[in-house]
């Protein structure tokens, strides 16, 4: 990993020292590194630097106590890198993150959660004192309860007890809703969460009246689901006003919606922040993208989308924000949206024949796209995984039926997809040699299209046998620290 200049001599790289170059010595190695850098991704060369003590003025800072592969790490997520860890890579990355606090880095770590090393970065956390890493894995590890379970008896007992104090995501569903009058009690405007236990949907609260999900846009963001737009009736009247639901507080909230009127777009939530991407207006589809900050309630427009795009594909993969771009007849472009440089980038191209519909959720490092076809062949769902990381596309093997499976519903949750129609909610166990049925489940009790996602809920939602467990830790709901 070719990160910096580094002598083991100690000597240097031989280049003339500046004030913008720091030589930074890490065991036997000696490393030029810009200065600015350092301290624009460590607090503890920020803090060092503006001091005002003798040390800031040095031009060389030994750190003592880390090992060069952890700095290494350091480096290389501060330039921009996103790179893989082994096991022993992980355990130095966290005492790097930790020691010279790099925020940067602790993100990174977070995005590499999975279930090959969730138990390591918990721990490793826990130790270090990376407090928001080791939210983030507690929280993976819950969620992953049954498969983990066995193996998460090898946490020391402290992390044990704060892994089971927090509450398990639910999968929650809404149907497609157009405002109607209160007194007519639409069934179409229940959110309905899936009792894993029971293996059926059970009532979670009721749309606001004025809320319409039809040709709307849903995102999850820290526990709170999001309704921005959609549209009244037949007309496309937009819905102005916007909904916010917090789950653990079981409250809606309304705020402003975009600048632009949009219906039929795309929105995630991402670090804080909504992403309203393309849609419809008067039948007319837009390139324009806008930002909600949560923080201050106002929207502000952000770099137009590669071209016009309505209801298009998107997911997250490790903390990145990818769009599927459709060309007809038969490619897909995937882009990529950097928030930091708001800027998009074409990713990768799709070529594959396809009809309606699609979907593309995110699973570690891989982007799954599913799309019908070929052609009339609309009942069976064939997919494709692009990895991220390696540039590479799969063929995955098989076909999924629709009428079984509803694909074009899928969220992931740890190792597992669910799906979800009117006949049947399915689990599938992701693997690398495609999607395998895991359990069976009553199917959503409305007909039409469905909006599905995870939430946290309150500890008197959750299962009987989750509550006996998280009742037994003593923690309030009003303590339970599971921003998801």
């Amino acid at each position: 990993m070719e990160t910096g200049s580094s002598s083991n001599s100690g000597r240097g790289s031989g280049r003339p020292d500046t004030a913008a170059t720091l030589r930074v010595r890490v065991e036997d190695s000696v490393f030029m590194v810009d200065r600015a850098m350092l301290v624009r991704g460590c607090d503890y060369f920020r803090a060092l630097f503006r001091s005002g003590m003798r040390e800031c003025r040095q031009e060389e800072v030994h750190l003592r106590g880390l090992r060069v592969r952890g700095f290494l790490i350091v480096l290389a997520v501060l330039r921009g890198d996103r790179p893989t860890l082994s096991d022993d890579q992980i355990v130095d990355a966290v005492e790097c993150a930790a020691f010279l606090q790099v925020g940067a880095l602790a993100r990174h770590l977070a995005d590499l959660i999975n279930s090959d090393n969730c138990l390591l970065l918990c721990q490793a956390a826990a130790v270090y004192g990376l407090l928001e890493l080791y939210l983030s894995a507690a929280l993976f590890i819950r969620d992953m309860h049954e498969d983990l379970q066995e193996a998460a008896e090898s946490l020391l007992w402290e992390s044990r007890q704060y892994v089971q104090s927090l509450t398990p995501s639910s999968f929650v569903a809404v149907g497609t809703y157009s405002p109607s009058m209160e007194i007519l009690q639409d069934s179409f405007r229940t959110l309905c969460y899936l009792d894993e236990g029971e293996k059926d949907w059970k009532h979670l609260t009721d749309l606001p009246t004025e809320a319409s999900t039809s040709m709307a846009g849903l995102a999850v963001l820290s526990n709170k689901l999001y309704i921005v737009g959609g549209v009244r009736d037949v007309s496309k009247q937009v819905v102005e006003s916007c909904f916010c639901y917090d789950a653990m507080a079981n409250k809606w909230t309304t705020f402003n919606g975009p600048r632009q009127l949009r219906y039929n777009f795309t929105l995630v939530g991402h670090e804080g922040r909504l992403y309203a991407i393309g849609g419809e207006y008067e039948k007319t589809a837009m390139s324009s993208v806008e930002m909600y900050d949560v923080a201050t309630g106002n929207w502000s427009f952000v770099h137009h989308a590669p071209r016009p795009v309505a209801d298009a594909a998107c997911a997250k993969a490790m903390s990145r924000i990818f769009v599927c771009f459709w060309k007809p007849k038969e490619t897909t472009d995937i882009y990529e949206y950097v928030p930091g440089r708001d800027e998009w980038s074409l990713v990768t191209t799709l070529i594959r024949p396809h009809s309606y519909g699609h979907c593309m959720v995110a699973h570690r490092d891989n982007l799954y796209v599913m799309r019908n076809g070929p052609y009339a062949d609309f009942l069976r769902c064939l997919m494709d995984c692009y990895n991220i990381t390696t540039g590479q596309w799969t063929a995955m093997p098989g076909h999924y039926v629709n009428s079984k499976g509803a694909l074009f519903t899928a969220v992931v949750r740890g190792d597992s997809a669910f799906t979800v129609n009117r006949m049947l909610t399915l689990e599938y166990a992701i693997g690398t040699g495609g999607w395998k049925p895991r359990r069976e489940m009553k199917g959503f009790p409305r007909s039409g299209s469905v909006w599905t996602f995870f939430l946290r809920l309150p500890k008197t939602r959750a299962h009987p046998k989750q509550r006996e467990a998280l009742d037994s830790n003593g923690q309030d709901d009003a303590n339970d620290p599971n921003p998801a």
